[in-house]
């Protein structure tokens, strides 16, 4: 039986975990099942969790991660930054305010 794909979260709950500047703690888990957007759940740290099968080579996983970031607020890749961890798995990234 297939597992069922956890749905993406609103954006409006991705952005109300943002700092004041539009910062983000983001969880990256690369050469994974399926691409996915995980909200903390209760009691979890307030990390955001983004699995996605790209491989950790080349920054392929963190252009992957931040495709699927921006696709999930609804906004072009280019609003969002790097900030820290390019090859960490816990990553900072700004979100541009519209």
């Amino acid at each position: 039986m297939a597992r069922a794909r956890p749905a993406t979260p609103r954006a409006e709950a991705i952005l109300a975990l943002a700092d004041d500047a539009g910062r983000r703690a983001i969880r990256a888990t690369p050469n994974a099942r399926a691409d996915a957007v995980v909200l903390p759940g209760d009691g979890a740290p307030p990390i955001l969790t983004i699995r996605t099968t790209a491989t950790p080579e080349d920054g392929r996983a963190n252009a992957a991660i931040l495709t699927l970031l921006a696709a999930a607020l609804g906004r072009p890749r280019a609003a969002l930054t790097l900030l820290r961890g390019a090859t960490a798995r816990d990553k900072l990234v700004r979100i541009e305010q519209p």
